[in-house]
């Protein structure tokens, strides 16, 4: 009994004196997306790879100054339900001592974690979830969104097609939060370009038929086809586009939010052409090719955007945990807003006070079969957009964090 009280004491005594020297003892992250259905190609356990190379580099690049810290992944699959998510989120904190939970994807999903990150008073980063009302009217002070929205994807591809009146669009949107969030931003844009959208249609997400949606795109006469979809939903949408020749009557599709993933399932063949926006590509420079290369080795494909930045929030998390020497989710969301993201990814962006991370963007063309000459080589850069172009301006923001 006396060992045992000794060796309590001593271990309280060593976690005091960790605390008076700043120091943590642990961290806790989850990794909550899709992992078995539409969204678990761009996430899912790719995403819980990029989390672990996060913590292998902060752990690496540390040198021995957080050798104390232990830093635990888990994950779990939230399989599109906002009830499911919200319900893993509340035990994750509540029970399994999670500091942070990071990806996300599926902005209803995304929007039920926010709730509840911030009445438990913990953290969130979303990658994989881009509803632009994350950070505008529904926006809170415990969460970021990391990736992309909904904002920036539509200022990037619509904005590069629409240039007047006789640009007229049609969307076929997925029938919950994102695909909402994602017409409703990409219209502002059309409009803003003097562009005309003549109509819409709704699709159930994970629909495999949409032959109903498609052949009233293309009976609207619509120039442009935006679809306000992803990942699995995408690559059907696409591929019967192609069956029922809506290209071959002139019109064009325009992915509003296109993967590396979705490339590689349809095929270059199919998917040549596409203009699309990301905030990340594999082969863009020496450090995204190296970062790459290594989680190639370990999952046998190139990351999406999403994954990159479920690598890029995690490492900065840490950073600033270490920085501030808590785990404490207001000390550590302080220390991140106040200190500028680089990594391979990222190019000192700012975190903003909705939570917005302010990254430049990437407008692509996806390559025809002649023009790869490399498997995943997939993409020719057609220009870098900078975040003033792609992030809503501050000024036009409705979170109630913005100071007007």
């Amino acid at each position: 009994m006396q060992r045992k009280a000794l060796s309590c004491l001593a271990a309280t005594l060593c976690m005091v004196s960790a605390m008076a020297r700043g120091e943590v003892a642990g961290v806790r992250i989850g990794v909550l997306n899709d992992q078995s259905g539409i969204y678990a190609d761009m996430g899912g356990k790719g995403s819980i790879e990029a989390a672990r190379l996060a913590v292998e580099d902060f752990t690496a690049a540390s040198a021995g100054a957080n050798k104390g810290m232990k830093i635990e992944i888990i994950s779990a699959d939230h399989q599109n339900k906002a009830d499911i998510g919200s319900a893993i989120a509340r035990e994750w904190y509540d029970q399994k001592g999670v500091d942070l939970i990071v990806d996300i994807p599926n902005s209803s999903v995304a929007l039920a974690v926010q709730a509840v990150a911030q009445d438990k008073g913990k953290l969130a980063i979303f990658s994989g979830a881009s509803s632009s009302d994350l950070t505008n009217a529904k926006c809170s002070p415990n969460s970021f969104a990391w990736t992309y929205d909904t904002y920036g994807l539509a200022k990037g591809t619509a904005g590069a097609l629409t240039r007047g009146a006789e640009d007229s669009w049609f969307f076929v949107t997925a029938d919950y939060a994102f695909g909402q969030a994602l017409e409703r931003d990409a219209a502002a844009v059309v409009t803003a370009g003097k562009g005309k959208v003549i109509g819409s249609v709704r699709a159930p997400l994970d629909t495999p038929d949409y032959s109903s949606f498609l052949l009233k795109a293309q009976g609207s006469g619509a120039k442009y086809i935006g679809l306000a979809n992803a990942g699995g939903d995408t690559i059907t949408s696409i591929k019967q586009a192609g069956e029922f020749g809506l290209t071959d009557g002139g019109q064009t599709l325009a992915g509003l939010v296109v993967y590396l993933t979705d490339v590689h399932a349809l095929g270059l063949s199919t998917a040549r052409g596409l203009l699309l926006t990301a905030s990340f590509y594999w082969d863009l420079n020496d450090e995204t090719r190296a970062w790459s290369k290594r989680f190639h080795e370990r999952t046998n494909r190139m990351p999406t955007m999403v994954q990159a930045g479920v690598y890029s929030g995690v490492l900065h998390y840490l950073k600033a945990v270490s920085a501030a020497g808590t785990t404490d989710a207001m000390t550590v969301a302080g220390q991140m807003r106040k200190t500028p993201v680089k990594d391979m990814m990222t190019d000192n962006a700012v975190l903003r006070e909705d939570g917005k991370l302010a990254r430049d963007m990437y407008l692509f063309q996806v390559k025809s079969p002649a023009d790869s000459k490399a498997p995943w080589d997939y993409y020719k850069l057609v220009r870098r957009i900078p975040a003033g172009e792609v992030v809503r301006p501050l000024s036009e923001s409705q979170c109630p964090l913005v100071r007007k």
